[in-house]
């Protein structure tokens, strides 16, 4: 897989990306809105391994702008003809530019279009309005809240918003 689009570009992760990724998940600051203020401390040869075991129903992917590393997806089949997905626009220096919206846009037209998915599930904290705000201007619908749905790295539980998303209504703006 490979989506390019005005210099944004979402491809398969390879095992050259895992230096960058292990960078991000060892990195607190990164990973702290997924509970892991601490970084994740996993290792370049742990992530190799993971990307190895990548199929076409579960794909690590890494996003890049302008030739540059700047985040990862993914997307993985839940149910038939239903994908899980996640994003990380993980350099600061790139957040809160509108390109989260756009990688999403890209990566949910083609699996709506390309691989046919009916429905895309995705979660996030409830802490975190920004990416709430991102995924109702696309479509998502706010289908429950998790309360006390894990405990981060710290010992405090979080609460989860469970969001879905039909071909219908996708607010695609191409």
């Amino acid at each position: 897989m490979y989506l390019e689009e005005n210099g944004l570009v979402i491809r398969v992760a390879q095992t050259k990306d895992a230096a960058t990724l292990c960078r991000w998940w060892n990195d607190g600051s990164v990973m702290a809105h997924a509970g892991f203020p601490k970084g994740l401390g996993t290792t370049t040869e742990e992530i190799i391994m993971k990307i190895s075991q990548d199929t076409e129903f579960n794909r690590r992917l890494i996003l890049e702008y302008n030739r540059t590393l700047i985040g990862e997806m993914s997307y993985r089949t839940v149910e038939k003809q239903i994908a899980e997905i996640g994003i990380k626009i993980c350099e600061a220096s790139q957040q809160e530019k509108g390109l989260g919206t756009r990688y999403l846009m890209m990566l949910i037209r083609y699996l709506f279009h390309e691989r046919n998915y009916i429905k895309i599930l995705l979660d996030t904290n409830l802490n975190n309005k920004r990416a709430q705000h991102v995924y109702e201007k696309i479509g998502f619908q706010k289908i429950g809240i998790r309360e006390n749905a894990w405990k981060d790295q710290m010992g405090e539980y979080q609460t989860a918003v469970d969001y879905e998303l039909t071909k219908d209504l996708f607010l695609d703006k191409k």
